[in-house]
């Protein structure tokens, strides 16, 4: 890049326009604002659903009912999926570093429809209203699980339409943040970063924003059915009225794979951007990860039907499925391999968003690796529906996802809001959420392996010292979390230090001051470089 850089202005924190304090923020069309309002929404909604998953815990301590009803764990266990799934892990990276970073690493001074990204906040708090509504009104929270399976979302007595449409309005905000960044990528990259010299946490933001775009809509699609089917009688689903169970479960996973890669897409992206600023080298393979990107988005919305192998469908379905689920895993293996093969011989640099980055590749690995477990036909048949499955799905997405999220946040907090956090308290509560993380899920490994069906409120009594294992991690991972979070909100109430490259990073970002100004550049930069190329400004 050619050109100026870090003068101290008045920062986006700064700046007081038509409207002070609340207003000031709810009011912003700044991308930084909105961002940081969708990063304390989801922090937020993380907790509530980390409660919710400890007492889940507290009840499975021990065979036999501890703590709550069968009905209760029932009606727990789909809060628990609802908050963190739509309300955290699906706007997860993407809509608060994506909004945050998108613009000012392509060098653009805000995104392409400011207005309309303030609406898609608006649609996401509006849609965790009325999901909390559906919670807390009528006959009470649904009891269905997360994913809202048919014939049970049709028959039970609880409050499934005001949560369903509740998701419905989260998808529309979904909708809106992808069709946003793919404008703003393809029309408003400063002059002379062509696609081959965007950040790859760009590429990787620009194979979600497609996803968001072309899959969240037919889930839309499928959730009006289903209130339909309550409301009018249809029959879409229900088999006593002529409809289709399989239907549904077909219907939402070729929106709920695609959204795995949602969540973890700009996950991958940000680990990229640590590696390569915390090994002090150029990203091996630069155009292999950013196609890789794109070939997970497009292999992605192929691969819906592992998750149904044992609900009906033909031998040749069976193997085409489990051969894509296969084919999915090439690209995410070539993101590990080259991010090794930057580290080798690199001149590490041991900061606190480094660890996060080598925890996130660890338990992510466990969690493809035992994925490959449920894509093959024969294996999936016996761990189906066991606690096997919760296990590989908490690893990739509580330990890809959910990981990556704070290896971003302590990797750009500083950029954000111009302080510094204890990095030794960091490193801390990273080991503590460490060994906690793996304590709770790893033994359901073992727990479905032995037989240990998933979902259930009670189990038989040779599952118990596991499950108490279980339970203990629970309270080590919770501990840590809190030790991480505290750490960040002390930092944020010290002055500050107007750090603006603390870690030497060479994209945009770090070429401005810390926290940014309201448009992010005075003039908009002039590209002539790849974005990790070792040059002088």
């Amino acid at each position: 890049m050619t050109g100026n850089i870090i003068h101290h202005q008045p920062s986006y924190l700064e700046y007081q326009g038509r409207y002070k304090g609340l207003l000031g923020w709810i009011l912003s069309t700044d991308h930084k604002r909105i961002a940081l309002l969708y990063l304390y929404s989801q922090l937020a909604f993380f907790f509530a659903g980390m409660i919710m998953g400890v007492f889940m815990r507290l009840e499975l301590i021990a065979p036999g009912r501890q703590i709550m009803d069968p009905a209760t764990y029932n009606a727990l266990f789909t809060m628990h999926g609802l908050t963190m799934i739509f309300l955290f892990i699906i706007p997860g990276l993407a809509a608060s570093f994506g909004n945050f970073f998108l613009p000012i690493l392509i060098g653009a001074k805000d995104v392409a429809f400011p207005k309309l990204n303030l609406f898609s906040w608006y649609l996401f708090v509006g849609g965790a209203l009325i999901v909390l509504i559906g919670m807390f009104t009528g006959d009470g929270p649904p009891d269905t699980g997360w994913t809202f399976y048919a014939p049970y979302s049709l028959r039970t007595n609880t409050n499934v339409v005001v949560t369903v449409f509740g998701a419905f309005v989260l998808g529309f905000s979904s909708v809106l943040t992808g069709l946003n960044f793919i404008v703003t990528i393809h029309r408003m990259r400063a002059p002379g970063m062509g696609f081959f010299r965007m950040p790859l946490f760009i590429w990787a933001m620009y194979g979600t924003a497609w996803i968001q775009l072309l899959a969240t809509p037919v889930v839309g699609i499928t959730f009006i059915m289903v209130i339909a089917d309550r409301l009018l009688g249809i029959g879409f689903f229900d088999p006593a009225k002529g409809g289709d169970p399989i239907l549904y479960q077909h219907l939402f996973w070729i929106y709920s794979h695609p959204a795995v890669y949602i969540m973890i897409l700009p996950a991958m992206g940000a680990i990229t951007e640590i590696i390569t600023t915390f090994s002090n080298r150029v990203v091996f393979g630069y155009k292999a990860i950013a196609m890789s990107s794109l070939a997970i988005a497009f292999v992605g919305y192929l691969v819906w039907g592992h998750h149904m192998f044992t609900s009906g469908m033909s031998e040749t379905a069976r193997w085409v499925f489990s051969l894509l689920t296969f084919l999915v895993a090439i690209p995410s293996a070539i993101k590990v391999f080259n991010w090794s093969a930057t580290l080798y011989k690199g001149s590490i640099n041991l900061q606190p968003p480094f660890w996060w980055a080598m925890a996130f590749i660890f338990v992510f690995m466990i969690g493809g690796l035992t994925g490959l477990v449920l894509g093959s036909v024969a294996t999936d048949v016996h761990v189906h529906d066991t606690m096997f499955v919760v296990a590989h799905f908490h690893y990739i997405v509580f330990g890809g996802a959910g990981l990556a999220f704070f290896a971003a946040l302590h990797y750009w907090y500083p950029k954000m809001f111009g302080k510094m956090y204890n990095k030794r308290v960091s490193n801390i509560g990273l080991l503590v959420v460490f060994i906690g993380f793996n304590t709770l899920y790893f033994p359901m490994f073992i727990l479905g392996i032995m037989g240990m069906p998933r979902r259930y409120y009670d189990y038989l009594p040779e599952f118990t010292f596991l499950n108490q294992i279980s339970t203990v991690g629970s309270w080590i991972l919770v501990t840590g979390m809190i030790i991480v979070v505290t750490n960040l909100l002390r930092a944020k109430k010290m002055a500050p230090e107007f750090i603006d490259n603390p870690w030497g990073g060479r994209t945009l970002e770090w070429k401005i001051q810390s926290p940014p100004p309201l448009e992010n550049f005075e003039e908009i930069p002039v590209i002539d470089h790849g974005p990790y190329d070792l040059v002088k400004d």
